[in-house]
């Protein structure tokens, strides 16, 4: 891992990208498991498309990993005088009325373009920095370099152990916290809700601290323009929730799903997304 990380931050970055795109293509190769679930997952979420279609995105979720293996191995290099060489503010306004309501922020992200870099430029680009919650890597080697790497520009991780009480001390003072809402959570953690007109099993401690904290939610996601050739830092129009957790939850994946529509070879498909199941229902990915 640390010879490919070498490899992608310091050669130029012409050839770091091809790499990448090597790098991913081998992942791609090595384990066909990801790529059937992607398109397991499209055809699931998304019937209305042709074959030729779904696989289209399928191969584009690979090379959005290939440009994340890039973005996250040079984020040591990138700085308040390039960083707009990598990434951009689109919807920055959102921010900005979601900080002027003074209860803190909740970004509500996900797994969408390049996830690793979206906080680290937030930071450099408005010199603010956010706290993250984050679910530590199996590989506590990988998961130590990860971390680094996050924390760069200032930010603080969270990790899933005491993130309730570090995202309360993360809003005060109006501060800003960021979470990944888009994975299958645990049994006794979620509620069921529509994703994709399909049960999914989400997360609800995000809708519960909105709902304690009156903390203002927009949802935010690193997202690849290929004109540009760079990110832009999307934040969309602050969510009006209900204080209802089932309620709120629905309302944050609707969000999700719409970015993924707008972006749909951008999102991490290869993820069993829909592993959990309500009682009694089939298995999807048999």
């Amino acid at each position: 891992m640390a010879l490919v990380v070498a490899t992608l931050r310091f050669t130029p970055r012409p050839i770091a990208e091809s790499l990448g795109r090597g790098y991913a293509g081998l992942l791609d190769r090595l384990a066909p498991r990801l790529r059937r679930v992607a398109m397991r997952n499209l055809e699931m979420a998304l019937p209305e498309l042709s074959l030729a279609e779904r696989e289209r995105i399928a191969e584009g979720v690979f090379r959005s990993v290939a440009r994340l293996l890039v973005g996250a191995s040079r984020l040591p290099s990138i700085n308040r005088r390039n960083v707009r060489e990598w990434i951009e503010y689109d919807g920055f306004e959102h921010f900005e009325e979601a900080k002027r309501r003074g209860r803190g922020v909740l970004i509500a992200s996900g797994h969408l373009g390049n996830w690793e870099l979206s906080g680290v430029g937030h930071a450099l680009l408005c010199g603010e920095n956010m706290s993250v919650v984050v679910r530590p890597l199996d590989n506590p080697l990988i998961d130590r370099l990860v971390q680094r790497r996050r924390e760069i520009a200032g930010n603080r991780m969270i990790g899933k152990k005491e993130f309730v009480r570090s995202m309360l001390e993360g809003l005060k003072g109006n501060g800003v916290v960021g979470i990944f809402v888009d994975q299958n959570s645990q049994l006794d953690q979620g509620v069921f809700v529509d994703f994709f007109g399909m049960q999914a099993r989400c997360g609800s401690a995000f809708a519960k601290l909105a709902a304690h904290t009156g903390a203002t939610v927009i949802p935010g996601f690193a997202v690849w323009i290929e004109a540009e050739r760079r990110y832009r830092l999307k934040f969309y129009p602050p969510l009006d929730l209900t204080g209802g957790v089932a309620e709120d939850t629905q309302i944050i994946q609707a969000a999700v799903e719409r970015a993924v529509r707008e972006y749909p070879d951008q999102w991490l498909w290869i993820h069993r997304r829909w592993k959990a199941r309500p009682p009694g229902a089939p298995n999807l990915y048999n």
